[in-house]
């Protein structure tokens, strides 16, 4: 690694609806490849893309910070839940670039996610911003629109170093670890009157019973 490479700014988007095992090693994974200490977990407020969060921000939130507890590594940015309307990744991106000055500020986003980010808001804005490293798992290949796997092709970079070296615009794939588990499957069971115990940090999971989350 060059010495004189800044430290990365890497942002993980989501709803945490709520947050488990799988965001949370995957991110862990991220973080120790790029070797970054400012990893930060970014709560939806609104996202425009897909339906709205089960759950009021507030509740994701505190669930959040139960999960990441002392981890001097991870942060938490709550600037999409204190934002009005719909929380586009451009307009975040451009208020996180205005703060990191000249840092590399990375996009960390899964595979799924990729496939159809033609579909997001001002998408090929994302690349003026900040880097994309998109978590792929082994059998899991991308299944890009044409105009998408164009624009990612041509920015893809083989290693951190490379994607370090500069302030945006690149595309790497770093592969994570493959836990099957989600957050939709989450609240099915504890609906259906099963425990999720082992699928998400015991916190979380008591201050799911504590507020009565997810119930039918």
């Amino acid at each position: 690694m060059k010495r004189d490479c800044p430290a990365a700014v890497a942002v993980l988007g989501g709803t945490f609806d709520p947050v488990h095992y799988g965001h949370l090693r995957t991110a862990l994974e991220v973080r120790e490849q790029l070797q970054t200490s400012d990893f930060r977990f970014l709560p939806a407020g609104r996202p425009p893309h897909r339906s709205g969060p089960v759950t009021e921000g507030r509740h994701r939130l505190a669930m959040l910070n139960l999960a990441v507890g002392n981890d001097s590594g991870f942060r938490i940015d709550e600037r999409e839940l204190n934002r009005a309307g719909p929380s586009y990744m451009t307009d975040t991106l451009r208020d996180l670039r205005s703060e990191v000055d000249h840092a590399p500020l990375v996009l960390v986003i899964g595979q799924d996610a990729a496939n159809t980010l033609n579909d997001w808001h001002q998408w090929r804005e994302i690349f003026s911003l900040a880097h994309l490293v998109i978590m792929t798992r082994a059998g899991d290949p991308g299944n890009y629109a044409q105009d998408l796997e164009h624009e990612l092709g041509g920015r893809q970079v083989a290693s951190v170093s490379d994607l370090r070296s500069r302030v945006s615009g690149c595309v790497l794939n770093i592969e994570v670890t493959s836990l099957s588990v989600s957050s939709s499957g989450i609240r099915k069971m504890i609906r259906d009157g099963k425990s999720p115990r082992f699928l998400l940090p015991d916190p979380v999971m008591g201050y799911i019973r504590e507020h009565g989350l997810y119930q039918s």
